[in-house]
């Protein structure tokens, strides 16, 4: 058995399905500047999003749209419109996320859920999911400082949740920027899922020691009950 101690696992694409409403959400906050299929600068900005998922979206908007005001306002259409999906049930949990977290938990590894939404959207989906009694902490980039690539998420949830070294922190998410986290962070498990936006290959080249089918495949690398899932 590893010696793990605290377990941040991304949202949206890690643990939780939500039947694209985050590429939905973004296309919604991108057609209000004109950014619709065929015009100018639409499959630019496309290409972007789809590389720069899992990072904090409002960050993401100031980069694509140069201007705080345009951020901003991008960045409320993208959280309503989120916010829309997770009301009409358009999220679930990923098959095994639930038994996955239950058995890190009973094991006593404290689980922190990371994601790149803003507060208000990480609680509605959590309050929607009714997952607030399954983990210890969730985090958003506007409580920690910086969002991913940066080390800010785990290494937060590790000193919030009274873990031990770095080495005892496992970080597993779904795009090259939770694996960059990981690795920034110092943690001694990083683990890439194929459940959401990245291919394999993609979350390899961003430096992911494990690439797995899902996020159950983290019981058996940390050694616990991985019978749960059976």
């Amino acid at each position: 058995m590893r010696e793990i101690t605290v377990a941040c696992l991304d949202m949206a694409g890690t643990t939780v399905a939500d039947d694209g409403s985050v590429i939905a959400a973004f296309g919604a906050a991108a057609a209000e500047f004109g950014l619709v299929p065929g015009a100018d600068g639409y499959d630019e900005a496309i290409a972007f999003v789809h590389d720069t998922m899992g990072q904090s979206k409002i960050e993401v908007f100031r980069r694509l749209l140069g201007s705080e005001e345009r951020a901003q306002r991008a960045n409320g259409i993208f959280e309503a419109s989120y916010s829309e999906s997770v009301r009409a049930g358009l999220v679930a949990p990923l098959p095994g996320a639930v038994e996955t977290i239950t058995a890190l938990r009973a094991a006593g590894i404290k689980v922190c859920l990371t994601t790149g939404f803003a507060p208000v959207t990480r609680d509605a989906l959590l309050d929607a999911l009714a997952w607030r009694p399954l983990i210890d902490l969730a985090l958003s980039p506007a409580d920690v400082g910086r969002g991913r690539p940066w080390p800010d998420l785990p290494l937060t949830a590790l000193l919030r949740l009274g873990g031990g070294a770095v080495s005892e922190l496992a970080v597993a998410g779904d795009t090259p920027s939770d694996i960059e986290s990981g690795l920034r962070a110092g943690a001694g498990l990083v683990v890439g899922v194929t459940t959401g936006a990245a291919s394999a290959e993609s979350l390899a080249a961003a430096g992911a020691p494990y690439v797995l089918d899902s996020v159950g495949g983290l019981l058996q690398l940390i050694g616990v009950g991985a019978d749960v899932l059976d």
